[in-house]
């Protein structure tokens, strides 16, 4: 049960808060998932059921149960550049139990999580897979997603027969029967029902959104493309209202047309599930970078607080997992009711012109480093974010890591926080 959508009407008279706090860390352990059909070895050697990348995204599901979504797969080992590495892995998520229990110590819960369910992702109808291989479980009612880059037709990117597939944000439906994910590749969104996985509706983006000169490496697709999202830097983010009818999405980075990876201000589009018809922010970057890199764009999720506030999780890519110590991970506050609607607003200068405002809601490495977490342990990539059970009288926060399939266990960080939090 989702409880944030009164929140900012109940809390005008609230005093000044403390950060949220760090309660609770737990890892996801294990060397497989649930799904024994796609064990076979993919092309770079990694088995086709290894359990890695599940921060991705991240879905609390009531109770102790939660959704988790690795992304297209294994390819952080080089083994092909021509296809970016990536393999013929069957995109999938996966439902885990996670449980927090009184401790002591520096962190007042021990947090437990199993995973319990893995579920595949597959289109009832025919996909393009272009050059890559077709999926050998298919069958005449069962067409599976693959993770190779090569997998496209000869449509756009978000033409939905493409059977590539990056998944990078999940949001339950509210009544629990069906999936949202967003795909990277596209940008799309797809509806799945949640019990099989089965796909059963495709959501449509604005135009602008779309690469139309498709190519197996990024770098090449980026090169010929002047207008759509910036390849493997596409809708990162998915939030869902509480109310369940609006979906929100963010891109990790500027589209090509608003200045591309070079550019301060990427894109929100909000989309009403009814009907479809979309609304688009712009959502003002922080500057990460050095002067080698002067922008280190890092949108990498946006969570619903209630039908026009959001969450968004700005991050650098330091830390555990990258050999080095995290910097910067934050999770900023936009209210999208004040933020001026894009309408044919396009470029950098006319975006930042209508840039939302935000403020700080969590300082991720500041609150690890107050529970006595050097920077060097906090996870490299934390993209998944979901609210969850109240605890003690106060609401929780989870961010959950992905690890790339590599070997750092994926990890979940909880944070409790109280209704004032969220009005600083």
């Amino acid at each position: 049960m989702r409880r944030f959508l009164p929140f900012l009407a109940l809390l005008a008279a609230t005093p000044a808060a403390a950060e949220p706090v760090l309660i609770a860390v737990g890892k996801i352990e294990g060397t497989a998932d649930l799904s024994a059909a796609t064990a076979a070895p993919l092309e770079s050697g990694v088995a086709g059921n290894k359990l890695g990348g599940i921060g991705s995204a991240f879905d609390w599901a009531g109770g102790d149960s939660f959704l988790a979504l690795p992304d297209r797969g294994p390819n952080a080992d080089v083994y092909n550049a021509a296809i970016d590495n990536t393999t013929s892995y069957m995109p999938r998520f996966h439902t885990l139990t996670a449980k927090l229990t009184p401790a002591t110590g520096a962190l007042s819960y021990a947090l437990d999580i199993r995973l319990t369910a893995t579920t595949l992702l597959y289109s009832p109808t025919a996909l393009s897979y272009g050059a890559a291989p077709v999926i050998r479980l298919n069958d005449k009612t069962h067409f599976y997603f693959t993770g190779r880059s090569d997998a496209f037709g000869a449509g756009s990117s978000t033409d939905p027969v493409n059977a590539r597939f990056d998944p990078e944000g999940l949001r339950r439906s509210k009544d629990g029967k069906s999936v949202f994910i967003s795909d990277e590749y596209g940008p799309n969104i797809y509806r799945f029902d949640a019990a099989t996985g089965e796909r059963t509706a495709a959501i449509t983006l604005p135009d602008g959104f779309a690469a139309t000169h498709l190519a197996p490496t990024g770098e090449t697709e980026i090169a010929a493309n002047p207008v759509g999202r910036i390849a493997n830097k596409g809708m990162e983010g998915l939030a869902i209202t509480p109310d369940g009818q609006t979906l929100i999405g963010i891109m990790q980075s500027p589209l090509a047309q608003d200045g591309g990876v070079a550019a301060g201000v990427t894109r929100i589009v909000a989309i009403d599930i009814a009907s479809g018809n979309t609304m688009q922010y712009a959502y003002p970057l922080t500057n990460l970078g050095t002067a080698e890199k002067p922008k280190y764009p890092g949108i990498s999720e946006i969570l619903a607080v209630n039908d026009h506030v959001v969450l968004v999780d700005e991050r650098d890519g330091k830390g555990l997992g990258d050999d080095s110590k995290a910097a910067f991970k934050r999770l900023y506050r936009v209210d999208l009711s004040t933020a001026p609607v894009l309408g044919d607003a396009s470029g950098e200068t006319a975006l930042a012109a209508r840039a939302a405002t935000k403020t700080l809601f969590l300082d991720v490495v500041a609150a690890a480093g107050a529970a006595g977490i050097d920077p060097a342990h906090i996870p490299a990539k934390i993209e998944g974010v979901t609210f969850g059970p109240d605890i003690d009288g106060k609401h929780t926060l989870w961010l959950a890591s992905d690890n790339d399939f590599l070997k750092d266990p994926c990890e979940v960080l909880v944070f409790s926080f109280t209704d004032a939090d969220l009005t600083q």
